[in-house]
C-alpha cells in the first residue's frame, strides 16, 4: 500500500466520543498501526454544543496522529492551510463524522481525496460525495436511483460502544442484585443549575421508598467534580432551594469501597444532607455502566441519543421553573438564546414556544416520530417525578417495552468495521 492520509472531520463532544472513537479503532485494526503507511488526522469544525475539550479527547485516542481544534477550522476550509501547516500525502480519504456534510465536499476537492460520509438520518450532496455509509436503509431509499450504488447500510455507530463494553450482569456486592438508576443532568450550566438539584431530590425521594436502589452520575468529560458539586450548593446555586433540596457535597470513602469493581468507580460521590451517596463515574464513555441501569433520568440533548442507542429506558426532564435558565438548545435557538443583551429575551421566547409545542424533544422520540420515552416538561417537583420512576420500577414489563422500542428505531451493530472497510475500498481506488 502506498502512503495514505485519512482525514476525519467531526465536531461536537457526542460525535467525537461515540463516532470517532470506534471508527479510528476499526481503521487501525484493518489498516495497521504503521504511521509511515497510514496516518490518521482529525479536524474539528465549530459546534454549538462544543465545550472546548473535544480536541483533547481526540488526542487521547492512540490511533490518531494529528488533531486540529475547531478554532482553526475556517482557515482550513477556505484556504486549505492548517494552523500547524500540516503536510498532506498525495493519496487519501476524507471521512465525515459530524458537522456539515458540505465540508467534505470542499475539503475533498482541495486535497483531491476520496470522500466517505456517515449519515444517520439524511444524506446530502449525492453527486459530489463518493460514498455514503448510512445507519438504516430508509436513508438510502429516499435517494435518486442513479446514486444508489454510492450507498451502503453499515448500522449504528453508537451501538459500537455497547458492543465494545459487552454485556455484564447486574450483580452487586455479595451477589445480590443491585437496582441502578443513572442521573444525567447535562454538562453545561444552563442545564446543571436546575438538573442537579432536581435529580438529587428525586433520588432522595426514590431511595426513601426503595432503599436497595443505587444512583450514579456519569460525569461529562468536560466537567470537573468541584464544578458539578457547586450546583448542589445552595450558596452557589439558587435553584437548589427551588426544588426543596438541601445540599450535597463531594465525598470520598477512605477505604476506597464503592460500587462493584467492574464499574470502576474510585469511591468519589455526592453525599446529600439526607445521607444518600450518589456515585460519580468519571471514566468515559460510560456505556458499560449506563447499560446496567434500570432507568435513567436525563435532560434533552445528546444524552438521549446515547441512551437510546444503548436501549436504556429513560425519563426526559425539562424543568421550567425559570424559562430564562434553559439556554442550551441546539443550533440556531441555542445561538440566539446565548446572544449578549438579547439572549435572555430570546431564551424566554424559545422556551415558551417549546412549552406550547410539547412532545418529541428527546432524540429517540424524534427518530420514531412517537413518544417512546416519557418527556416531562414544566415546573417539575421531585415527588411527582419520583412516583413515576417508582411505578416503572414496580412494573419491569413497562421498562422492557420501552427498551424494545428503543432498539427498534436504531440501526444494527458493526458499523465501525463496515465503515472502515469502505474507507479501505476507497484507498484501493
Amino acid at each position: 500500500m502506498s502512503q495514505v492520509d485519512i482525514l476525519i472531520l467531526s465536531n461536537g463532544p457526542g460525535e467525537v466520543t461515540t463516532w470517532v472513537r470506534p471508527v479510528v479503532q476499526a481503521l487501525r485494526q484493518q489498516l495497521g498501526s504503521d504511521r509511515s503507511v497510514v496516518r490518521i488526522s482529525v479536524i474539528l469544525s465549530p459546534c454549538p454544543n462544543a465545550t472546548g475539550k473535544e480536541a483533547a479527547i481526540a488526542r487521547s485516542y492512540p490511533e490518531v496522529d494529528r488533531v486540529q481544534s475547531a478554532e482553526h477550522f475556517w482557515q482550513f476550509l477556505l484556504w486549505g492551510k492548517t494552523f500547524e501547516n500540516w503536510d498532506w500525502r498525495s493519496h487519501g480519504v476524507v471521512v465525515f463524522l459530524g458537522g456539515d456534510q458540505f465540508f467534505p465536499v470542499v475539503i475533498g476537492k482541495k486535497l483531491n481525496y476520496r470522500t466517505v460520509v456517515y449519515a444517520e438520518w439524511e444524506a446530502r450532496w449525492h453527486s459530489l460525495i463518493d460514498r455514503f455509509a448510512v445507519m438504516k436503509s430508509e436513508v438510502a431509499n429516499r435517494v435518486s436511483q442513479k446514486y444508489a450504488d454510492k450507498f451502503t447500510v453499515v448500522g449504528d455507530l453508537m451501538v459500537e460502544a455497547q458492543q465494545e463494553e459487552g454485556e455484564r450482569g447486574r450483580e452487586g456486592e455479595g451477589g445480590e442484585e443491585t437496582e441502578l438508576i443513572g442521573l444525567l443532568p447535562g454538562s453545561k450550566a444552563a442545564k446543571l443549575s436546575q438538573g442537579v438539584p432536581l435529580m438529587l431530590a428525586i433520588a432522595e425521594y426514590i431511595h426513601s421508598k426503595r432503599p436497595q436502589t443505587k444512583f450514579i452520575i456519569p460525569v461529562a468529560p468536560t466537567l470537573d467534580l468541584p464544578t458539578l458539586a457547586s450546583f448542589a450548593n445552595p450558596e452557589k446555586n439558587p435553584f437548589v432551594k427551588t426544588f426543596g433540596f438541601s445540599n450535597a457535597s463531594l465525598y470520598r470513602r477512605s477505604d476506597g469501597t464503592s460500587l462493584p469493581e467492574y464499574r470502576r468507580s474510585d469511591g468519589t460521590s455526592l453525599l446529600t444532607a439526607k445521607g444518600l451517596s450518589v456515585e460519580l463515574y468519571t471514566q468515559t464513555p460510560a456505556y458499560d455502566l449506563l447499560s446496567q441501569c434500570s432507568i435513567c433520568l436525563t435532560t434533552v440533548g445528546a444524552n438521549t441519543a446515547e441512551l437510546g442507542s444503548l436501549g436504556v429506558p429513560m425519563i426526559v426532564l425539562l424543568p421550567t421553573q425559570q424559562l430564562d435558565a434553559m439556554r442550551s438548545w441546539d443550533g440556531l435557538p441555542g445561538l440566539l438564546a446565548n446572544m449578549p443583551l438579547l439572549g435572555s429575551t430570546f431564551a424566554k421566547l424559545i422556551n415558551w414556544l417549546v412549552l406550547r409545542r410539547k412532545g418529541l424533544l428527546a432524540w429517540p422520540n424524534i427518530w420514531a416520530k412517537s413518544m417512546i420515552v416519557p418527556e416531562l416538561v414544566g415546573k417539575l417537583q421531585p415527588q411527582e417525578v419520583g412516583e413515576i420512576v417508582l411505578d416503572y420500577l414496580a412494573h419491569p414489563e413497562k421498562l422492557a417495552a420501552i427498551q424494545a422500542k428503543l432498539r427498534s428505531v436504531r440501526g444494527e451493530a458493526g458499523a465501525a468495521q463496515k465503515l472502515a472497510q469502505m474507507v479501505c475500498e476507497e484507498i484501493a481506488r
